[in-house]
């Protein structure tokens, strides 16, 4: 049986996860994430497809690439979650649920980190848990997933 695939996708800068502004996104790398996005998939049954870009035209071709190979999406769209259309829209042409994770609350940071445009398509949305944020992801998503499984099996 092959388990149901999701996507993990990192915006910009996670890629200094561990360095970058460790008080506000704490030491972890972002392999030490990706590691701990594999354990939680394989004990949630889910297989992890974990990436990260710069590019804004990278995410969405990843997801235009992806969208009928993978059950979901985990999304931590960082700078572009306040500035992209483009990425929203293409969240939206997955036609896909989609988890958005912020590691900082943003909540509490800068005004114009207070929009998503990411959130309006999202199913879910994790936002102040740290790096833990991506694990309540992707068992949130096992939620969801079994859940849409469950209401085919009874149709």
């Amino acid at each position: 049986m092959q388990l149901p695939s999701v996507l993990v996708l990192n915006g910009p800068n996670l890629n200094l996860l561990g360095t970058r502004e460790p008080a506000v996104y704490g030491s972890e790398t972002l392999d030490d994430v990706a590691n701990r996005c594999r354990e939680a998939g394989a004990r949630l049954n889910l297989a992890i497809d974990f990436r990260q870009s710069n590019a804004e035209h990278q995410l969405i071709d990843w997801l235009h690439e992806t969208r009928t190979q993978v059950a979901g999406i985990v999304i931590n769209p960082a700078a572009y979650t306040h500035t992209s259309v483009a990425l929203a829209d293409a969240l939206t042409a997955v036609e896909k649920p989609v988890i958005e994770v912020h590691i900082s609350n943003v909540h509490q940071r800068e005004a114009f980190r207070h929009h998503s445009f990411v959130s309006a398509v999202a199913s879910g949305i994790i936002v102040g848990c740290g790096t833990q944020g991506y694990v309540l992801a992707l068992e949130r998503m096992a939620t969801l997933l079994s859940t849409q499984s469950a209401k085919k099996g009874a149709q």
